[in-house]
């Protein structure tokens, strides 16, 4: 309902604000004054015979006001009727009740006097020096009233003990030692509470700056993009960060203690290596290979360090980590680059010191085969044909090895990837057996940047190892789709080569020739592109480190999944011919 907020929670305005707080203190303040006036009261009427029944009627009369005065600022509160006079009126009434108090249980020999000094207290440190002089001056006028009533005897006297009246020296000399302790207590109080007040502040700027100092290294640890844990002296997981949940596939909730042998396989024996023992360096970074619960199979680059405690003492260690799986396989086609650079500048120095006398030796023995057969008898013909199917390969194979290690540039055009599938199959369609079914699917319209012949020798020596793959027959399925080229994830389950760069944010064209044949075990799927590796047995090991090769050219990559049982698809990915990236 409107206007009937809880006083006594952060919901309520008046709670929110400094000056509505303070309030609420004073009128818990004024709830507990009443409340140890009561129990004064019942007391001395316990113990005190010569209580009249007049000045017991008046100490619970005064006692059931201060009940009701309480309940009244309660319900102002509530309702956010505050105002600057409601402290005024506040304590002006519980200086009001302790005076009638006062005069009710023997005036200046009552036990109730020292009630002036609490009201002064709680006014000094609620509202510092003003509200302290403030209640000292209200009580000392107050005080002063009474003893003069007493003095005057016009008033009701609250114990038959109190025979007569004393000197009006006397009696200013009671009430100047009662003012004098007011207003003392009233500095003191005040001073004690502003330094209290400045004490607090300085606290609360204090605990400010640690949260602000908390909530920055939570924001930086949580913004690393490395992954981040620390460990406790025994090697358990006590911390994880986010960049570390998302690289090793595991919450935090999962990964806090457990130990970092069974976390990370292999970091444990970095943490008693020399220099994250001695506190000195962190450690050279190891690269370890580690496996996700999903499957995913990662390269991980990790180093440790000390982690020191608050006395500087060994309370554990700090292990960094990152995923390098794109810097492994960079690394790799480097060292195959290397090594097709090898091969090519082997290849072209050999070239030219083997073509030519295979020439000669072919021309020689084709021209010692042509003296006819009466002079060359059936076993030398033999051989000579021999000599010649043999310099033929020779011819042939060193012919394979300049088109690997030196290509010709491409000479891009836009082709058609459909019409390059569907020639491809027409070629191949008179060595194919009748169980195996080729289709090829996808657009029409889809155009990509390449040299056509270089293409066609591509899709040729994909399709023909698809074919050799299939011995007792099977499906061979050539498509072609337009697809966003993101490199930014690699599939567990694809090895990807050739990846460039610049070709990251451009639409490229998916070239697939699946078949369902036997499949590839990962350790040949890891290899198949390297030059000389080859499964077959008169192979050369440099048809698909050719395809590897003129892929690349291309600004394009090659990638291949595989199943044992189930087939292989190769994927050819090049540029889209409109949306080319230069």
């Amino acid at each position: 309902m409107r206007g009937r907020k809880p006083f006594a929670t952060g919901d309520s305005a008046v709670s929110d604000s400094p000056e509505g707080r303070r309030e609420l203190r004073l009128v818990f303040a004024h709830l507990a004054l009443t409340v140890l006036s009561l129990g004064i009261s019942l007391a001395l009427d316990g113990f005190d015979r010569d209580l009249s029944a007049a000045a017991r009627t008046g100490l619970y009369w005064t006692v059931a006001g201060a009940f009701a005065t309480t309940i009244v600022s309660a319900l102002m509160l509530r309702r956010n009727r505050t105002s600057p006079s409601l402290v005024p009126f506040q304590l002006a009434t519980d200086v009001a009740i302790v005076t009638s108090l006062v005069y009710f249980s023997g005036g200046r020999e009552s036990i109730f006097t020292f009630l002036y000094v609490i009201v002064t207290l709680y006014a000094a440190v609620l509202f510092g020096r003003r509200g302290a002089m403030m209640s000292a001056s209200a009580s000392a006028g107050a005080y002063g009233a009474m003893l003069l009533a007493t003095q005057l005897g016009g008033w009701h006297k609250g114990s038959e003990a109190e025979a007569g009246a004393l000197p009006w020296a006397a009696t200013i000399a009671i009430w100047a030692v009662h003012v004098g302790a007011l207003y003392l207590v009233g500095v003191l109080a005040s001073l004690l509470a502003n330094e209290l007040q400045r004490t607090g502040r300085a606290l609360d700027q204090s605990a400010d700056d640690l949260r602000r100092l908390r909530d920055l290294h939570k924001r930086t640890v949580e913004s690393l993009m490395s992954g981040l844990l620390t460990l406790d002296a025994h090697g358990v997981v006590t911390w994880f960060n986010p960049e570390a949940e998302r690289i090793t596939g595991r919450p935090l909730g999962a990964a806090v203690g457990r130990p970092i042998a069974r976390l990370i396989p292999g970091a444990e024996t970095l943490l008693n290596s020399g220099g994250a023992s001695e506190g000195r360096a962190p450690v050279p970074r190891a690269r370890l290979a580690y496996r996700r619960e999903d499957g995913a199979e990662l390269h991980l680059g990790v180093a440790v360090s000390i982690l020191r405690g608050a006395e500087g003492e060994e309370a554990g260690h700090v292990v960094i980590f990152q995923d390098v799986t794109a810097v492994v396989a960079m690394e790799c086609d480097l060292r195959r680059s290397e090594r097709l650079a090898a091969v090519g500048e082997m290849a072209a120095k050999i070239a030219h010191e083997i073509r030519n006398p295979l020439a000669s030796i072919s021309g020689s023995i084709q021209l010692l085969r042509g003296g006819g057969a009466e002079a060359v008898d059936p076993e030398s013909g033999r051989l000579m044909d021999i000599v010649v199917r043999e310099t033929d390969r020779l011819n042939g194979l060193i012919t394979d090895f300049l088109l690997y290690s030196r290509p010709s540039p491409p000479a891009k055009k836009e082709v058609v990837a459909r019409a390059v599938l569907e020639e491809v199959v027409q070629l191949l369609q008179g060595n194919v057996a009748a169980d195996i079914k080729m289709e090829v699917q996808g657009a029409a319209d889809l155009f990509v940047s390449a040299d056509p012949a270089q293409l066609r020798q591509v899709l040729w020596n994909l399709a023909s190892n698809a074919l050799e793959a299939m011995p007792e027959g099977g499906a061979l399925d050539l498509s072609v789709a337009l697809e966003a080229a993101d490199l930014s994830q690699e599939s567990a389950g694809f090895v990807r080569k050739g990846a460039k760069e610049r070709a990251r944010c451009a639409k490229r064209v998916r070239i697939t020739v699946r078949d369902s044949g036997e499949g590839m075990p990962s350790a040949v799927r890891e290899q198949i592109f390297e030059p000389f590796f080859t499964t077959k047995k008169e192979g050369t090991g440099l048809g698909l480190a050719t395809v590897y090769r003129i892929a690349e050219s291309h600004g394009g990559e090659i990638e291949v999944e595989s199943e044992l049982g189930v087939g292989t698809a190769f994927h050819l990915l090049l540029p889209n011919a409109e949306q080319e990236v230069r």
